[in-house]
């Protein structure tokens, strides 16, 4: 069986056991950007300690007047916890995670790294690893400015495994006790907890197997095994900063380039911790009477015939149900987000992206404004949609809250020296 799978072993650094605290470990930095006060007290929490606070810039600063200081001190923290003895490396490693959520779950995982050569995130890709939402170009260039300089990264990508019968990461969980621990720490801030094990060689093995089987028993030409769930603008930053090196470097051994790769951790899509939410949406500014005409029009909208795709109208105090017998997408929310798209360029208005019904049913409420609720997309339906209309819109689905999205944890050289 051929084992060249997108997904291998890395050298993966983690803090020796003398510096390792439930400091170490930060949220992902594209949550709390509304809120400016969660990353302060992450700041006090941190404190003196060795943490990947030091190591990442969360998005809240991003538009500051001194990002490029704060992208500066970041490159120099992270050679100077390379220089001072911060870390224990573990070359050819995997990591098995199992992530308490805030909710008490847990939610297994798998550390190691994806190539980014098998990975494309246009609209339309047959490449092994896919984005499954849309891709917005320009949230990738401050991200590259960092990564640029970097001498470490720090993953807080999921990739999703469609593994219905839990062949790939499950088996590991029996095995625990003949592993050696790598850290057990409580995450801050109501993140839960964590605790990682080294996958010894032979596990590595089946693991690989495992993952040439889901492809290879797909029945797909093109089989996508490694779906996005979170973190698709990293990997995508990861992806630019590889070409870009390429292109600067073109008699360079891309094979062993440490820039080829990106730390990710694989979960399995049928996790039952894993839960996808709505994200609904609200229209501002807008002539509501004529969006509502429009969208009748252009996907068939009916209120007294039953069909596949629904969803709910908020407008003037008022809810109505409608169903699209004319979709133009394989889940609602594709077709939905696909007419606003071409409306809001044609007609003006602003959107936004919400997460709970009764905030969307409060800020319909003002003037010119419209809600729409959306269904939750089910697990199964996400590998069958990106297979078959490509990428998904932006804001499709959440997985799960802020607290539980992905800590960073692990590291990775990516420097070339």
């Amino acid at each position: 069986m051929n084992l060249n799978t997108a997904f291998s072993a890395a050298d993966i650094l983690l803090p020796g056991k003398d510096r390792m605290s439930d400091a170490w470990a930060v949220c992902a930095c594209d949550q709390y950007t509304g809120e400016p006060a969660y990353w302060a007290e992450t700041d006090r929490l941190a404190g003196d300690k060795p943490s990947t606070l030091r190591l990442i810039l969360p998005e809240v600063y991003l538009e500051d007047a001194d990002v490029a200081e704060r992208i500066a001190k970041i490159q120099q923290t992270m050679r100077d916890y390379l220089k001072n003895g911060v870390f224990a490396e573990y070359p050819d490693a995997m990591v098995y995670v199992e992530r308490i959520q805030s909710d008490g779950k847990m939610r297994a995982g798998l550390v190691g790294k994806i190539d980014l050569e098998q990975y494309d995130y246009s609209k339309g890709s047959v490449s092994p690893v896919r984005a499954t939402e849309a891709t917005v170009p320009e949230r990738i260039p401050p991200r590259v400015r960092i990564r640029r300089g970097a001498a470490l990264e720090l993953p807080h990508i999921m990739i999703l495994l469609d593994d219905t019968q839990k062949t790939v990461i499950e088996p590991l969980e029996a095995l625990k006790d003949s592993m050696t621990k790598l850290y057990d720490t409580r995450l801050m801030q109501g993140g839960g907890s964590i605790r990682g094990w080294l996958v010894p060689a032979a596990e590595q093995t089946r693991i690989l197997e495992a993952l040439t089987a889901l492809g290879t028993n797909s029945g797909e030409a093109n089989p996508l095994v490694y779906a996005m769930g979170d973190g698709n603008h990293s990997l995508a930053t990861a992806k630019a900063y590889y070409e870009e090196w390429k292109a600067a470097n073109p008699q360079a051994d891309t094979a062993n380039c440490p820039m080829r790769y990106a730390l990710v951790e694989l979960v399995n899509l049928h996790s039952p911790a894993l839960e996808f939410e709505a994200i609904h949406r609200i229209l501002n500014q807008i002539d509501t009477d004529k969006l509502l005409a429009d969208m009748t029009a252009a996907l068939d909208l009916r209120t007294d015939a039953e069909a596949q795709q629904a969803f709910t109208v908020i407008c003037g105090g008022k809810q109505q149900k409608y169903y699209i017998h004319r979709p133009t997408s394989n889940l609602t929310v594709g077709s939905v987000q696909s007419f606003l798209d071409g409306w809001l360029k044609a007609n003006g208005g602003k959107i936004d992206y919400i997460h709970g019904a009764d905030v969307v049913e409060k800020l319909a409420a003002e003037a010119n404004s419209l809600g729409i609720l959306l269904p939750d997309m089910l697990k199964s339906e996400l590998f069958p949609t990106v297979i078959a209309d490509g990428a998904l819109p932006r804001k499709t689905f959440s997985m799960g809250h802020a607290a539980d999205k992905r800590f960073y944890m692990e590291c990775r050289k990516i420097t070339a020296e």
